[in-house]
Order: C-alpha cells, then structure tokens, then sequence
C-alpha cells in the first residue's frame, strides 16, 4: 500500500426524520420521550441541547458529541429510536445509527444503546462514551482509515510495462502537530493554490500522528523553494515516492494520470476521488480508472490519547487494483513512432498519423501520432478524406462488378463527373489509355473516377460497409469508425470512388480495411486483451461471402503490389515479404487549416497499417510525383524497423520483391 490515509468528500444532508417510537409522544414526562429528544437534538447538531438531557457536564458532553461529528467528519447522520423498557425508575433504550461518512464513502450502521434514570420529574441519560459507540472507551477517540492500494500497471502483449515508474513528492500534513488546523490547512492550500475546504473537511478526520497527502506532484515540478515554504508551516511535510504515471508510448493512448504534467490531483479530479488518489484522465487510464485504481478499504478504528490504534471498530473490505493489459506490442509501437518523428526536420509536416493492426485477428498493434503529445489522437479519431487511398475499397467494388485489370480509362489531368471535377493528384499523366492496374498504381484520381463512374451506387456503398467503414464497433477509447454516403447518381458515384467525396476515414479504419485485403476477412478492432473488455464490435465480413470472390480477390491484392513494385508506392518495397498499398495526396481543409494530407495504406504479411500525414504548404510543391512521400518514407522505415516475426514466413507470399525495392528504403 503505497499510503493508509483518510479520504473526504462533499457532504450531501438528510432529512431530520426519525424511525419508529421517535414519531409518537406521550402526554406525561416518560423514559420514550427523552431518548427522542435526545436523539433528534443529536441528530440536528444542537449539541447543546442534548447534553442538556444527560446527566454529564454540558460542556463536556457537547464537546463529545461535536468530536464525533469531527472525527469522522460526516456528511450526515440519521438516528432511529428502537425498544425502550423501564424498570422503575431505571429505563434502557435502543437506537440505530446511521452514519453516512460522505460521497464514494460507506455509511456505517451499527446499534446504539443508553441507560436512564429518573432524576426527579425528568429522565436523564447516564452519561458515557459508550452512548455514542458501545466499543468507545473513554479517552479514546474515532477516526476513519484509508488503505488505498498502488495503481496497477498498463501492459503490452508481452507484459511490457507501458507507464513509466514517476517520481513523486507528497505533500501532506500530520493532524496533532498543527497547533491551529483551519489556519495551518489555509496556509497550506494558499502556497499550492489550492482549495482548503476539502483538505480541511479530510484532516479533520485524521489520526492525528499519521501522515495525510493531500497533493501529489512529480518530482522534477517542485523546486526546493516549494519544499522550504510548505515545510514551514506547522504540520506540514513531505514525503517521496514512485508511482506509475507517466506514459512511455502512445501517451494519448494510454492516458494521463492526475499529478503529471504539472497537474495536481486536487485541482483535476471531481466525484469520489480527492487529494492523494491516483486518477486517470484520459485514455486507458480514465477508461479503466477502477480497475487500475482498486477501491480502498475502509476502516472505523479507535486511537488512544496519543493517537495510537486500538482496535478496529468497523471495516469495508476494498479490492485490489489490477493490471490491464492491451494488444499493443511496445517494440511495433515504438517503430511507428520513430518513424514518424523521423520526419521532424521537415518543416511542412503538421501533424502525423499511423496505425498497425494485425490483419488476422483486427488487434492494434500500435497508433503513433506526432507530434508524440497527450492531446494528440488522430491515428485514431482524425476524419479525413481518403482520396486515391480510397481505391482499396473502390477497387474491390470495381473487380466485384466485373471489371479487369486489364480494361482501360484515361488518366488526364483533370476529369469531370457530374458536378464534381477530379484531378489527377499523382502529377504525372499515363498518356493514352492506361489499364486499370496502371492508374491504380499511379494513384490516377482521374483514371480511376472514370473506372467507379459505371459502379451501381449501392453496390459501392455496400462494399464499403463490408471494408469496415462505417461499422459500428467501439473502442474503450474515442475512435473513428469512418462513415460513407451512398452516391446519388453516377458522377457521385465516380468521386466517391476516388475518395474524393461521400467518404471519411481514420487511420485506424484505413488500416482495418488493408487487412480486409491481407486476410481475406474484415475484423473489427480490438485494444485490451481482456475478457472483461466491454466494448461493442461488429461482426468480421469475409470478402468472398459479401461478394469478392477469390479470385478478384487476389487481383486487388496484384493491384497493391504493382503500386509498390513500380507505382508510386516503389519506395517502400522493403525487408524480404512483399508490401502490398496504396498511396494518395488530398489537399483538404482540417480544423479550419488547409492541408495536404499524404496516404500510404497497406500490408506486410499480417501486419496492416495506414500513415496519414499533414503537411502545411501549396498543393502543388507536395504532389506525390514531384514532391515529397512523406506517407511512403514514414511507412518505409516503420516496416524496416518490424520485428521479424511479424512479417510472417516469406516462402508463403505469391512473390517476392524485386531488387529495385530493397534499394529503396526511404521518401
């Protein structure tokens, strides 16, 4: 347990009620009437009042029953007198309590009893801490415990730690050694700009000799100066730790915990969690903030004069915090991001995105973006169109409705459709008529508008679906499915095949649809390795069943080789099983910026990616055949960087690459 510590929360009221006898009152002074007075006295807080009705000093009484409020610092307290019997002039009462130790706490129940005697015309309770808790001795005290279990890790496939080991100050205060509690917490709260009335509303609670955290911040944000300030002020101290916080990859992915990045836990976090506790706020760690926070045991304890332990009154047992474990595989992480980052240096680069998932099972292997920041999600949540990158899914439409390889349209500059122009973006025209496979593999916009322009509308719509845009699965972290219109008439129909129109897409559903092609089955994405993954997923499509047979089937997978053996792709024909893609330039308008969004979608024997990037700069200069493939370089060291076994047994593949591919390894 990395603290046993004392947590609070903000106090929700009942309502002065009273159960059973409490309701009724008798015409005569009576045993019945005095317990409920005392009770609805001691309820309400008029503390005064009911030590008024016992036979102990008032001051004394009232302080104690005050110290019962404060030392478990309740949100409320409801009280139910029970049997009542005399004896005389002797009577014994029974009452039931329930005290509600605040929101996310437990309320503690438990049975009440008290003595009475007749002292003249009055009843009089006899006096004694065993009135307030049958247990409580005198000169003992309450107090509530804390035993919050240590975070639980976020693991790769390989049990690879995910979250980086942080160091940690605590800062936190010791009860009995503030001589004035509201003005040493004020001070405190004031130095770390904090709010005082939830540490006050804690601390009042406390064992008085055991240390309360009440911020966490990672060490490398406190400066000494901070450490002398806090430490001069009466009560107040600091301790050192380790806690898993940090993310080493994916860190929007995986998610911020409260008390990094120069956030503290009390200023981030509302509901059941305060000051001390560990808390996911985004990511993994928010969506499964349980299960790697555990839930505290709670104890009802007795502290002697010195603040000792006595004894355990009543306990709520927690549960362990846990550790999740994802399907990413930290080295292919890694991968992605190195070679995202490669691209730094090139100033036109806005904002880069790539996905792995393995084609067989739909498992994401790694979602890299960079710039590498919390706040940056696109390989998972960017909508873009997808342009020529589109005639993954097109092209199977295509080859479904009959068309080959073979048959030809022109590949000009610039088509007209209806009401939608297409231009060629891969800035080089196939002078003539060029084969499908050739405008294919030089990303011709053009060419291939004028192969979707005779596509039945629905037919491409429905194709799409089957390619996983659109479908309805969920993640455990916000995710983009894509979506598709169906075209209304054929010049729609010829710009949605382009990519031009109708049609949004993420990385990660990019990189489903390229593993469509590698494994002949679409999967929907999985992110936790976990039976207890509550996630919605739609079924796996397999291609042949929804319509393209095997046979086209290994015609486009033909087609997405050519783009790499001799089409636009040539750079990332590299390692030694083929890479199959398709690639496209898309000047778009995103987040109100416009941008030149480059593609590279493909696979590498069961590893199925897809590299968006965002670049800041004229169309004209970044056309895929004049400027730079930033998309293609990115993916081409990304694949050199795989681990071996992900690439499957080479002497499997139709073919193997050329040497003019293992020349190329670079944009």
């Amino acid at each position: 347990m990395l603290f046993g510590r004392l947590r609070r929360s903000a106090a929700v009221a009942f309502g002065l009620t009273a159960a059973g006898a409490l309701v009724g009152c008798g015409a005569e002074p009576s045993a019945e009437v005095a317990v409920r007075e005392f009770l609805l006295e001691w309820q309400s807080g008029n503390h005064e009042a009911a030590a008024q009705r016992t036979d102990g000093d008032p001051q004394e009484v009232a302080a104690q029953l005050t110290a019962f409020h404060d030392q478990l610092d309740l949100a409320a307290l409801r009280l139910a007198l029970g049997a009542v019997s005399r004896d005389g002039d002797t009577a014994e009462a029974t009452f039931e309590v329930d005290a509600d130790l605040g929101i996310g706490d437990p309320v503690w129940q438990y049975s009440g009893t008290m003595s009475l005697h007749r002292d003249g015309g009055r009843w009089l309770i006899d006096w004694g801490p065993t009135v307030i808790h049958p247990l409580l001795d005198s000169e003992e005290r309450l107090a509530v415990t804390y035993d919050v279990p240590d975070r639980g890790q976020i693991l790769d496939r390989d049990d690879e730690p995910l979250v980086e080991e942080t160091e940690v100050v605590a800062f936190g205060v010791r009860p009995g050694e503030m001589p004035d509690m509201e003005a040493g917490i004020d001070a405190f709260a004031e130095l770390l700009d904090e709010d005082p009335a939830p540490f006050l509303n804690r601390v009042r609670s406390a064992p008085p000799e055991d240390f309360q955290p009440l911020v966490l911040m990672r060490a490398d944000d406190v400066d000494s100066g901070l450490v002398r300030s806090a430490g001069g002020i009466d009560g107040v101290e600091t301790e050192e730790t380790t806690m898993p916080l940090t993310p080493e990859v994916a860190p929007s992915l995986v998610g911020e915990v409260a008390g990094t990045d120069e956030h503290n836990i009390a200023n981030r976090v509302g509901g059941p969690y305060q000051a001390g506790d560990t808390v996911g706020l985004n990511g993994l760690q928010a969506a499964y903030q349980q299960r790697l926070s555990g839930t505290a045991t709670a104890r009802i304890v007795t502290l002697d004069e010195d603040g000792a332990h006595v004894d355990d009154v009543e306990q709520w047992s927690g549960s362990a915090s846990g550790t999740l474990q994802t399907t990413l595989d930290r080295e292919v992480q890694e991968a992605a991001e190195e070679a995202l980052a490669s691209g730094e240096v090139q100033e036109p680069v806005v904002r880069g995105s790539m996905v792995a998932v393995d084609s067989r099972d739909g498992s994401v292997l790694a979602a890299a973006d960079y710039p590498t920041d919390l706040d940056e999600d696109a390989a998972l949540t960017a909508e873009y169109r997808p342009g020529a990158a589109f005639s993954v899914v097109s092209g199977a439409a295509m080859l479904a409705a009959g068309v080959s390889p073979e048959d030809t349209a022109a590949c000009d500059p610039e088509g007209s459709f209806g009401d939608h122009s297409v231009a060629n973006l891969s800035g080089e025209q196939l002078w003539g008529e060029a084969t499908l496979q050739q405008n294919f593999a030089q990303a011709c916009s053009a060419g291939l508008a004028a192969f979707g322009e005779d596509l039945d509308a629905e037919a491409l719509s429905d194709t799409a679906a089957t390619f996983g845009i659109g479908a309805e699965w969920q993640l455990p972290v916000d995710a983009f499915p894509g979506s598709v219109e169906t075209p209304a008439g054929p010049g729609d129909t010829a710009a949605t095949a382009a990519g031009e129109t109708g049609v949004t897409v993420s990385p990660l559903s990019m990189a489903l649809a390229a593993g469509a092609v590698a494994d002949g089955t679409w999967r929907s994405p999985t992110l936790v390795s976990s039976d207890e993954l509550d996630q919605v997923t739609a079924e796996d499509t397999d291609l042949a069943e929804a319509g393209l047979d095997s046979d086209a089937l290994e015609q486009l997978r033909e087609l997405m080789r050519t783009t790499v053996t001799s089409g636009r792709a040539s750079a990332a024909g590299v390692g030694t099983v083929p890479v199959h893609g398709q690639v496209a330039t898309v000047p778009q308008n995103v987040d109100g910026e416009d941008r030149v969004v480059q593609w590279f979608v493909g696979y590498q024997g069961h590893v199925a990616f897809a590299t968006a990037i965002e670049v800041d700069a004229p169309y004209e200069h970044l056309v895929v055949g004049l400027g730079t493939q930033y998309a293609v370089g990115a993916s081409a060291d990304f694949l050199v960087a795989l681990p071996p076994d992900y690439v499957g047994d080479p002497d499997s593949q139709a073919d193997q690459p050329s040497p003019e591919d293992l020349e190329h390894q670079g944009g």
